[in-house]
């Protein structure tokens, strides 16, 4: 039986294997399930992934640079409540607070003759008053250096209800005062603080203790 194929000329011949081997290429490559095609659809769902991964990489990176100055944030933000935690502590801290005051006295060269603890009070913004009744003698510029010794501790002290006496008074002659004391003083030096501790049912106002 004669072969069209062989009776082909070389030409042809080589035109016919490669279109033969055209189709069979187009075959492997869009038949269903054949190897290559298989191939190609793993390639397009990873090229898929790829870029579903790097679009959720752009999102995360944006909320990793908010982590970051969300971080910047609170790290300055607790900061500045330590800060203000020495300012107006949480607790009383009492023996602190005379520690500042005999501090800044023996600085000034003054006297501290007298520390009275007063009714601790409740204010309505959730902080309290903590005053002391204190009497303080020594040379007029020294008293002035020690409140402004005050004005300057981290913890806030305010003064008022200012009385000025002579040294030779009857109140100041009970003490042995140093030579040039020039003035007595007695005065109101109240601190703060922020935990309600035992004056939580104090109305705001009203002196703890007192009804």
């Amino acid at each position: 039986m004669a072969n069209p194929f062989r009776d082909m000329s070389v030409i042809m011949q080589g035109l016919v294997a490669a279109a033969i081997a055209v189709v069979l290429v187009l075959v492997g490559i869009y038949l269903p399930f054949s190897p290559v095609a298989q191939e190609r659809d793993q390639v397009d769902k990873a090229v898929k992934e790829r870029a579903q991964l790097n679009q959720e990489v752009q999102q995360l990176s944006v909320y990793k640079q908010r982590y970051s100055e969300l971080k910047t944030q609170m790290d300055a933000l607790n900061k500045q409540l330590d800060t203000l935690k020495t300012i107006v502590p949480e607790e009383k801290e009492t023996d602190e607070f005379i520690r500042l005051l005999q501090g800044a006295a023996s600085a000034s060269n003054v006297e501290l003759r007298r520390l009275k603890a007063q009714a601790v009070v409740t204010k309505e913004n959730n902080y309290f008053e903590m005053p002391f009744e204190v009497q303080a003698d020594g040379p007029y510029f020294n008293i002035l250096d020690f409140f402004g010794r005050l004005s300057r501790l981290s913890r806030i002290i305010n003064v008022g209800d200012l009385q000025f006496d002579d040294p030779d008074s009857t109140k100041a002659a009970r003490y042995s005062m140093k030579p040039g004391s020039t003035v007595v003083g007695v005065f109101t030096a109240t601190t703060y603080f922020t935990k309600p501790a035992d004056t939580a049912a104090v109305p705001p106002g009203k002196p703890a203790g007192k009804p």
